[in-house]
Formats: structure tokens, C-alpha cells, sequence
């Protein structure tokens, strides 16, 4: 009985698999929608798709393995990773490895975000997971950034017509939320994009007022400090980095 029970759950497991490798058929030969139009893929997965992380953590267990056993260290989060390396020697065998393990195994890296530098020096260093690793410091990667404040743009339009503590109402879980990944990056970012934030507040207040100001002058910032806008609970980044700092 003992070997029939293992027999059943053994074609259990086998139907299983089945199932899965079926629905994974399924995603990579479905249709994409692309500007209006339909494609499909013949290779590889779409970008963005929810399949990718999956694959790519199937795919690169083995190569995590691999690097384990050579003694390098790699930091990694689905196809997106970094090798940390002593020297330069040790960082050119290391690529080696990757290239030789990743086309063995029918993959490509990708040449763009494929490089050795040092992150430690001006100039040399990387971009990884929205951060910028360089000259010895975090920093907030640029088209993290951008992204951020076109969010902050959308939602303080000058021609928005909702009052200063509705708008702050809806910034707030916006910044927070971006504050709470981006929380160990340099603080001199926290300091600009708190000014450039109140800015914006600064021109809709301006515009409430049908007055042509930018939110830069000196006028504005007499009329609308900073303490204005603390009054009415607008989340400051440069506080609250001040503050995690202390409860470390």
C-alpha cells in the first residue's frame, strides 16, 4: 500500500507540473496589445509581463548557485543584479562566468545595463532597483527622479481649483510612499525636492489669487512660508530623513 500511495502522489505531482507548464505556455504565446494593435511574441517574454519575474527566478537560481559556489557575492532581484567584487581582476572573472553560465543556458545579457565599474569613484558607479551607486554614497537614480516629480507635476496643475489642503491631502500619501523606498539616499535630495514640491504649491496659490507669480519670488515665499504649509500637514521629506536618522 505504502508504494501504490507513492505511485498515486508521484502522478499527482507529474499532473501538476503539467498544469503549470501549461499555463505558462499560455502567457508566453498570448496576444500583446500595443498601441491599438495586436502582436505576438516569439520569443522570449514582453516587457513588463507578470510572467517575467517568475521565469527569470526559475531561470537564475542555478546561476545564484553558481556564483555562491565560485565565492562571489551577488545581490539580486528577478533579472536585475550586481556582483560585488574586491578588485577589478576578480570583477572581469566574475563576467566572464555570467557570460559563459547565461549563453550556455540560452539568455543574453543586456549590453545597456551590462558593465564593470567601481562605485566607489566619481563617474564609475551603477544604477540598480531606482538607486544610483556611486562615489561611495546612494543616490536617487535620475529617471527615478523624473518620474517622481511629473506624479508631483499632475497633481499640483495651476489650473487646479481644489483648495491648498485638499491638494496637500492628496500629495501627501504620494511623497510618503516614494520617501519610504528612497528613504536612504542622500539627504541633500530630500531638501530639493522639498523646495520644488512647495513651489508648485506656491504657483496654485499664486493662481488662486489670479496672480502670474511662479511660486519663486520673494513675494511668494513671504506670503506662503514654509511653516504655512507645515501648518497644514504637508509631509516633509527632509524631517522625516532627519528623524529616521535619530530612532537608528
Amino acid at each position: 500500500m505504502a508504494t501504490a500511495g507513492r505511485v498515486i502522489l508521484f502522478v499527482l505531482q507529474i499532473q501538476q507540473v503539467i498544469k503549470v507548464l501549461h499555463l505558462i505556455k499560455l502567457f508566453l504565446k498570448q496576444e500583446i496589445l500595443e498601441d491599438m494593435k495586436l502582436w505576438n511574441p516569439t520569443s522570449g517574454t514582453p516587457q513588463g509581463a507578470v510572467l517575467s519575474p517568475l521565469l527569470a527566478n526559475v531561470y537564475l537560481h542555478q546561476l545564484d548557485l553558481a556564483l555562491h559556489q565560485n565565492g562571489f557575492k551577488m545581490v539580486r532581484y528577478a533579472d536585475d543584479w550586481v556582483v560585488l567584487c574586491r578588485n577589478m581582476d576578480e570583477a572581469k572573472d566574475a563576467l566572464s562566468m555570467i557570460q559563459l553560465w547565461i549563453s550556455n543556458n540560452g539568455l543574453a545579457l543586456s549590453p545597456e545595463k551590462t558593465h564593470i565599474g567601481s562605485s566607489l569613484q566619481p563617474g564609475h558607479g551603477f544604477d540598480f532597483l531606482g538607486y544610483r551607486f556611486e562615489d561611495g554614497r546612494r543616490y536617487v537614480r535620475s529617471k527615478s527622479l523624473k518620474r517622481f516629480k511629473d506624479k508631483i507635476r499632475l497633481k499640483t496643475r495651476r489650473t487646479r481649483g481644489d483648495s491648498i489642503e485638499k491638494i496637500i491631502s492628496d500629495l501627501n500619501p504620494t511623497i510618503k510612499g516614494w520617501f519610504g523606498y528612497f528613504k536612504h539616499a542622500h539627504h541633500y535630495t530630500f531638501n530639493s525636492l522639498d523646495g520644488f514640491i512647495r513651489r508648485r504649491l506656491r504657483a496654485v496659490l499664486s493662481k488662486h489669487q489670479k496672480r502670474p507669480d511662479s511660486g519663486r519670488t520673494g513675494k511668494d515665499h513671504r506670503l506662503w512660508p514654509n511653516a504655512f504649509f507645515a501648518e497644514r500637514g504637508l509631509f516633509t521629506m527632509r524631517e522625516a530623513h532627519v528623524l529616521a536618522r535619530q530612532s537608528r
